[in-house]
């Protein structure tokens, strides 16, 4: 028998088998996923509650709207109530200024941002993490400390009362916006980005025909992540907007509410409704770039 027999007939034989324990219990591993999904199915319907709460409420008459919280259909059915936001409220402008600010706010800050954090990802040159962690303690400066400067800044060129100070901030780029995409682009390696400077690429070029594609996953959880938070903004709007053709739904919305207050008419069931209409489209979003998003927060964090 030479030396390589015992070695092959190893191989031929195969690993041998596991030893009985706690990790080849499969009745374990069964009791550990059922209640992990029981968990995780107790935190949806916490979560779902107020969302389905909203749909039932915003389907009953004026009278009923906070009455039997906990029922899961609405009692009288009254879906006239969403036809009636639409007489109510000049819904459909306001839907576009929203789709308009969302869009031009998520596309200005993820690409300007992407910009940023490429430079911080590629480039190697002193003092670079000390930058980098001064534009990521920009984010423990609270938002309503520069509230005021900011307005002064647009009032002083004349944009007060337009829709630009909603968005045009965000060309400027975003602290968490700059370290989620810094993230992603330092799991690429690096001999891509060399291998095209060989081939005569610019920095540029590497930022738009590389770095983009591949970080595609992230941009859209930037994208996603600012269209949810323009979209739901109320503070800017009711700063910046004082023309109704210019609201966007949630500064209408609120305009709704202190008309109806004024005229000492609470219709609830309209807000409701309205609230409603406002919220589907973002969950559609959402649900159309479920699999980016996923991807993108489960990749972000390699290096």
């Amino acid at each position: 028998m030479t030396a390589a027999e015992p070695i092959r007939a190893a191989v031929q034989a195969g690993p041998a088998p596991a030893a009985a324990g706690p990790a080849a219990d499969p009745a374990g591993r069964g009791t550990r996923k059922v209640f992990l999904l029981t968990v995780l199915a107790a935190a949806s319907v916490i979560f779902l509650f107020p969302f389905v709460w909203l749909v039932v409420a915003s389907l009953k008459p004026r009278d009923r709207t906070f009455s039997d919280p906990f029922l899961p259909w609405p009692v009288p059915f009254r879906p006239e109530n969403y036809a009636a936001v639409w007489d109510a409220a000049p819904m459909l402008t306001w839907l576009v200024n929203t789709v308009v600010v969302g869009v031009a706010a998520a596309l200005t800050v993820t690409l300007s941002s992407a910009f940023v954090a490429f430079g911080f990802a590629y480039f190697r040159f002193p003092g670079r993490n000390l930058v980098f962690g001064s534009v990521l303690a920009t984010m423990m400066l609270p938002a309503a400390v520069t509230l005021v400067p900011t307005f002064l800044i647009w009032n002083s060129v004349g944009l007060t009362g337009t829709q630009v100070p909603l968005w045009a901030g965000n060309l400027f780029g975003s602290a968490f916006y700059i370290f989620l995409l810094r993230q992603f682009l330092l799991g690429v390696p690096r001999y891509v980005f060399e291998a095209a400077r060989v081939d005569g690429a610019s920095y540029l070029d590497l930022f738009w025909r590389i770095a983009l594609p591949l970080s595609r996953p992230a941009l859209i959880i930037a994208f996603i992540f600012e269209l949810k938070a323009s979209w739901f903004d109320l503070m800017k709007p009711l700063i910046y907007l004082q023309d109704p053709a210019l609201y966007t739904l949630p500064r209408g919305l609120k305009a709704v509410v202190d008309q109806f207050y004024q005229g000492g008419d609470p219709k609830w069931e309209i807000v409701l409704a309205a609230s409603v209409v406002t919220t589907l489209p973002l969950i559609g979003i959402f649900f159309l770039g479920q699999r980016y998003f996923v991807q993108g927060i489960a990749t972000t964090g390699h290096r």
